[in-house]
């Protein structure tokens, strides 16, 4: 079966995919009251909210290729956003929360939400998706990566970190901040595009698959519907997140920073799988990229709609912060050691998150 047919059943799929699970949360929205119905729209949400930003990333992107545009770009911009589109949506949806309650309360503040997912999905990429992906396939890592993208995401990290330490919130003019080094780091690559344009063809050529016949009127109902879908998942997976943790005494930050964490980093452990299958070092590429853009972009977006203050500080600051940071500088560590990824290192950084876990699990109380 050549590409050009495999596309469109694979966008088809995504569409009835995502329409079948809103139809499946729709009634449950109806009913009030109960964990055991906000553990089912926390699961089902999140399901949706991947299926939908995939469908409307795909759009966006046939619509890219039919308008001309190269697809170094489109792949620097739509795709590294893309795959982070879970996250933006959670944080900003989550930053609406907060405004609506007019500020964090003492048991409730979805910012806890936001930024737990937001470290818990560094975390989550940069240790059990990536020890997955290497377990299966060992890589190699281009030293241009590490010298250009592996530091800002380390030092991505850092700067969040330092901001929300120095008077435990990021503020608005700090969201601009954040956002405005990511549309630089973007600036930058695309300066560099004959360079990069090099090591994608030393690699083997383009991820991106080869289109057929694109139908706008697909295209265009992928795009609108994809959004739309994308959006209203975000809302319920952020106020079925927020009724669990209330109604069981369980801070935010641990469901944004493992449930949350782990489903919204499905879109990076697809596209990873799939490279590593290929034997290509983008699988590296494409983890650092979306951990560049989640400290930078994502929580930026979220800090501009509305300032982020951190609720369950201890947890934060002497749990969730201090294993991000080790975690990805143990994983650059990895990574500059012979310019190779091996399995026993994959198998270290999955066995660090799950020490992660196992603590968050004690330091909450649920056992």
């Amino acid at each position: 079966m050549d590409e050009g047919l495999v596309a469109p059943q694979r966008e088809l799929f995504s569409i009835q995919s995502s329409i079948a699970i809103a139809v499946a949360i729709l009634p449950l929205t109806m009913i009030s009251g109960g964990t055991g119905v906000s553990i089912i729209l926390l699961i089902l949400s999140t399901a949706l909210l991947i299926s939908s930003a995939e469908t409307f990333v795909d759009s966006v992107k046939k619509t890219a290729r039919k308008l001309g545009v190269s697809e170094l770009i489109i792949g620097l911009t739509i795709v590294s956003i893309g795959t982070s589109l879970p996250e933006i949506l959670v944080g900003v949806n989550s930053s609406l929360e907060v405004a609506a309650l007019g500020g964090c309360t003492s048991e409730i503040c979805p910012s806890d939400f936001a930024l737990g997912n937001i470290y818990g999905s560094v975390l989550v990429q940069i240790s059990l998706v990536l020890g997955i992906v290497v377990l299966i396939h060992p890589l190699e890592v281009r030293p241009d990566w590490l010298a250009r993208d592996g530091l800002l995401m380390f030092l991505a990290v850092i700067l969040l970190t330092a901001l929300i330490l120095i008077d435990g919130r990021l503020d608005r003019l700090e969201g601009a901040i954040l956002c405005l080094i990511y549309l630089f780091y973007i600036f930058n690559l695309l300066h560099q595009s004959d360079r990069i344009r090099e090591d994608e063809l030393l690699l083997g050529g383009s991820e991106l698959v080869e289109l057929g016949e694109i139908n706008p009127k697909k295209i265009i109902l992928g795009v609108i519907l994809g959004l739309s879908l994308a959006v209203w998942s975000a809302s319920i997976l952020v106020n079925s997140a927020t009724d669990i943790a209330t109604n069981m005494s369980i801070p935010s930050a641990f469901i944004g920073a493992t449930i949350t964490a782990i489903g919204t980093s499905l879109p990076e452990l697809a596209v990873a799988l799939t490279a590593a299958r290929r034997s290509k070092g983008v699988a590296i590429g494409t983890l650092i990229g979306s951990n560049i853009t989640d400290p930078l972009l994502s929580i930026g977006l979220t800090a501009l709609v509305y300032p982020v203050t951190v609720g369950s500080s201890a947890i934060f600051f002497t749990l969730i912060i201090p294993a991000t940071v080790l975690t990805t500088g143990l994983s650059l560590l990895f990574m500059y050691t012979d310019f190779e990824f091996k399995r026993w290192e994959g198998g270290v950084l999955v066995f660090c998150y799950a020490i992660f876990v196992g603590l968050l699990v004690v330091a909450t109380g649920l056992l």
